[in-house]
């Protein structure tokens, strides 16, 4: 964010922090108590015909395009679903991923559409809902995939530099399956880690196959491939990574609401030509056993 940008937004927090006692006192239709708590989304979001997602321009989950149009699978998901509650518009608010959570419990934003995985450490801080995807992971390489390189064990074995991004899963997986530290190489995000890749300083790239095959489009042409995808085990449990959104725990109503109609959309087979574009195929899409209470079980 650049500080024009920001400074802007410090003065739009400051004129809406203090217009917000008048709307409540004035204008609002729903108990300010109950907003206070954290409720009452719904219904207020159905008012004022609009709702704000948090993301974290991350494509192919939640970014905004080349025209700045907020676009990806989890807010285009958003706009059918809430178009279908009755809240016809979704507003954007771009945050680093690591703010997500902090931001929708600050009320900067009702919902996180950023196709964030379900974990049992995130479920103690928000409520998710059923998961929209479920991801494997797979490995970017060098054409030809010459080290043969198939799981994390693969790259352990052949004492391989494995690029991961910061503060994501494929970090924990490469340490607990073999990978030495100090192969693990961390990068901030997608193109700094292709760089990586392509300068040499690391042998692969380990993300979900979804995130590689968008980072790999926006490279035709260069002398890279993926591997076919998988699912890695550790102490014999499949680690799968399930996207989902997240709500405040208090909107109950609203998380209610939003998992009753992406069950229709599943159940009528309309969620797949909503993630197609970007990337999701049907081997991407949840069977019914894979809930959010699964997953935050762990």
């Amino acid at each position: 964010m650049t500080s024009p940008t920001r400074r802007h937004f410090l003065r739009t927090a400051a004129v809406l922090a203090g217009a917000a006692p008048l709307a409540a006192a004035g204008c609002s239709r729903t108990d300010p108590e109950q907003e206070l708590r954290g409720g009452g989304t719904l219904e207020r979001a159905r008012q004022e015909g609009k709702i704000k997602v948090g993301f974290a321009n991350e494509a192919p989950y939640g970014y905004t395009d080349t025209s700045g149009r907020l676009t990806g699978e989890a807010p285009e998901l958003a706009r059918v679903v809430f178009k279908e509650l009755g809240i016809g518009t979704v507003e954007g608010v771009q945050v680093d991923f690591g703010g997500l959570i902090g931001g929708l419990n600050a009320r900067r934003f009702d919902v996180i559409a950023a196709g964030m995985f379900i974990t049992p450490e995130r479920c103690a801080a928000v409520a998710f809902s059923d998961p929209e995807y479920i991801a494997k992971s797979a490995f970017m390489v060098p054409k030809g995939n010459p080290e043969g390189i198939a799981t994390f064990q693969d790259a352990a074995a052949k004492n391989l530099r494995v690029g991961v991004l910061t503060g994501a899963v494929e970090a924990g997986y490469a340490e607990k399956l073999g990978v030495k530290k100090g192969n693990i190489k961390t990068f901030p995000d997608q193109p700094s880690a292709y760089e990586g890749l392509k300068a040499g300083r690391i042998d692969c790239i380990a993300l979900t196959r979804i995130s590689l095959a968008d980072l790999l489009s926006k490279h035709r042409g260069e002398p890279f491939e993926l591997t076919d995808a998988f699912t890695p085990v550790i102490d014999g449990k499949e680690q799968k990574g399930a996207g989902a959104f997240a709500f405040r725990k208090a909107d109950g109503d609203l998380l209610k609401a939003f998992n009753d109609k992406l069950a229709e959309l599943k159940r009528s087979d309309r969620l797949l030509p909503i993630l197609q574009p970007f990337g999701f195929t049907r081997a991407e899409l949840p069977g019914p056993n894979d809930t959010a209470a699964v997953y935050c079980r762990g």
